[in-house]
């Protein structure tokens, strides 16, 4: 993810040089005004944007600059309307998150306009930091700062870029996701092995939940479930948002990249990046518990899933592949294989 590879095809990608202002770059021809999945390709730092009606690459936007301004290393990414949020930790997370020396690593807030490419804010951080998302209401930016003991959630104006609340969690920070109904932030502490629950309105810290062993993140699930992957554990933790406890834990056998659950077909999905794999749960009602449906097979080191409104289609991340797999998920096929840039991580859909 340290070199960046720019090319610039006639048949695909519309390459472009970024600015830190987007009313420097009102030249730029790029005009995404249609479905489209933004893949953060961490090692070349640059997203490239797939138009959903035809699965082709039709740009890739680059996000490197120099100096104080460089964006290395850029990881998962949130949208909200016509912006999207990018956390940029600066160093390579591919291979997983135990032992990780943060000493001396900064971050980065990194915001690009969906529609023309252009960075909008490109914010120093103090600490690096595993994602930024827009809060709910889209008002403000959340990012988590990893740090071995003392980690924190800083809260920006989203407009403004102030600093508006600084918020003490646990352990070695990772992703901070919401609830589905946005009333709570979950921060997955890897070395405290729990998730600090927030109160997204008041700030305050509802409480703290013990899960598996080095959690990464609880992804957010409409049936009002978290659903928290961890990764030396090897399982997910089932937490139910109403009642802030665990249900359910889900021995895997593996380690997890990503949990991603398909509200339109029930259907809880695990990325397996050793085996290059995507295995998914189907819900049994009579025993009241996950099931282990089957698995099939994407790409060296699968990590994010995202699925379409309808549930009818999945796009996942393969990193050491370079590539993201169309996946049929109503026969649980892959449908077609996409060349991206290197070590693609973060993905989101924009309908």
């Amino acid at each position: 993810m340290k070199n960046l590879s720019i090319l610039a095809s006639f048949f695909g990608a519309i390459l472009f040089t970024s600015c830190n202002n987007n009313d420097d770059n009102m030249d730029m021809t790029l005009n995404v005004d249609y479905p489209a999945a933004y893949i953060v390709n961490g090692e070349d730092a640059t997203v490239t944007v797939l138009k959903l009606s035809t699965n082709e690459v039709s740009a890739t936007i680059p996000l490197m600059t120099t100096g104080s301004d460089m964006i290395m290393w850029p990881h998962h990414i949130s949208s909200h309307q016509n912006h999207l949020a990018i956390g940029v930790p600066g160093m390579d997370l591919s291979a997983g998150h135990s032992g990780l020396n943060t000493a001396g690593m900064n971050g980065k807030l990194v915001v690009i306009d969906a529609i023309n490419g252009s960075i909008v804010k490109n914010i120093n951080l103090p600490l690096m930091n595993h994602n930024s998302i827009y809060s709910p209401s889209g008002n403000e930016i959340w990012v988590p700062q990893m740090d071995e003991m003392n980690s924190k959630v800083l809260v920006y104006d989203a407009t403004t870029n102030a600093l508006l609340n600084t918020i003490n969690v646990g352990m070695m920070a990772a992703e901070l996701t919401f609830s589905s109904d946005g009333t709570k932030a979950y921060v997955a502490n890897g070395d405290d092995d729990s998730i600090t629950v927030i109160n997204a309105s008041t700030k305050a810290i509802i409480t703290t939940i013990t899960v598996g062993d080095n959690p990464v993140g609880a992804w957010t699930g409409s049936n009002n479930k978290m659903y928290v992957d961890n990764e030396d554990g090897q399982t997910i933790s089932v937490i139910d948002v109403a009642t802030n406890s665990v249900d359910e834990t889900i021995t895997l056998g593996f380690m997890p990249g990503i949990a991603s659950y398909n509200g339109s077909k029930n259907e809880l999905w695990v990325s397996d990046p050793m085996a290059g794999k995507v295995h998914y749960w189907t819900w049994d009602t009579g025993m009241n518990m996950w099931m282990h449906g089957s698995s099939l097979n994407t790409g060296a080191g699968a990590h994010a899933i995202a699925f379409t409104n309808d549930g009818n289609t999945a796009y996942v991340t393969n990193q050491t592949a370079n590539t993201v797999s169309v996946v049929n998920t109503v026969n649980h096929t892959v449908i077609k294989t996409i060349n991206v840039g290197k070590k693609p991580n973060g993905i989101v859909i924009k309908m």
